[in-house]
């Protein structure tokens, strides 16, 4: 760990560089002691395909967001504080390599980098950071973790019913409870989880009767207290009517700045990632 770089003047410049490149469409990072650590381009599995993301570790939160023009424009700036970030590595397959799942309570997502050499430094620089930071706020690791989202490639059924086929006409949908891919037949109840938002979400009808069983095992010792007006049993939750928006993902780095595959993107060998010391 490089603590030594806290509110140096190599430091400053290096997060001021990286407000710069998100310009007025991403928050500050400037704080006393946060230290950047190290950066570099990993591909994100999104929704739709595998896309590149722009990565920036800092001693206490993980910041990405999408490239327009790389090291000078970025946009679409998520922020992850590290307290809440557990890591999974994966297995190899032919097809899938050098990848790790970052979990949060309100988002997971599968990340790879361009060798396994890479993916071990992003690994080992973040678990250390998570750890240092349990330690500095007296926190617990998090155990409750969002369900990462199957990408639509991974299957042409819904993952529930099993009946419909998607088409250039049949979309597909995903329940934000357990990431499933489902036609909008299997997803037309909403149900309020709020450690992923305030506004009830999606979820597939396997885990809408999950969710509602549970509210109401919950809500019956409340019903019958004195004074306590009876819960209904769908608080916060019912049917969807209309349509959401699924994921911001599908509309990140749509511009010119995208690479089109992975081929391409990594075809000149060259290191992606950077750490400071």
């Amino acid at each position: 760990m490089v603590d030594y770089l806290a509110n140096t003047e190599i430091n400053s410049q290096r997060i001021a560089a990286v407000e710069s490149c998100f310009g007025a469409s991403g928050q500050p990072l400037a704080l006393p002691g946060r230290v950047l650590l190290g950066e570099g381009v990993l591909t994100k599995e999104c929704r739709k395909k595998a896309k590149p993301r722009i990565f920036f570790l800092f001693n206490d939160i993980l910041v990405y967001g999408s490239i327009v023009l790389h090291k000078r424009k970025y946009r679409s700036q998520h922020i992850i504080p590290l307290e809440e970030v557990t890591l999974e590595p994966l297995p190899e397959t032919a097809r899938a390599k050098n990848r790790w799942m970052i979990r949060t309570a309100k988002k997971s997502f599968v990340v790879s980098a361009a060798s396994s050499t890479e993916r071990q430094e992003w690994i080992s620089h973040i678990e250390e950071c998570v750890r240092r930071q349990l330690l500095a706020t007296g926190r617990q690791p998090s155990t409750e973790h969002a369900a990462p989202w199957i990408p639509d490639q991974a299957t042409d059924i819904c993952m529930r019913c099993t009946q419909t086929r998607f088409s250039a006409l049949t979309r597909r949908h995903h329940c934000r409870k357990c990431g499933f891919v489902v036609c909008a037949e299997c997803s037309r109840e909403r149900f309020l989880l709020p450690r992923l938002s305030p506004k009830p979400l999606r979820v597939c009808s396997l885990c809408y009767r999950q969710l509602a069983a549970r509210k109401r095992e919950e809500d019956e010792p409340r019903a019958g207290a004195p004074g306590q007006p009876a819960h209904a049993a769908g608080a916060g939750c019912g049917a969807s009517s209309g349509d959401e928006e699924d994921s911001d993902e599908d509309k990140e780095g749509s511009g010119a700045g995208d690479w089109p595959s992975r081929v391409e993107f990594y075809a000149s060998g060259a290191s992606w990632s950077a750490f400071h010391s």
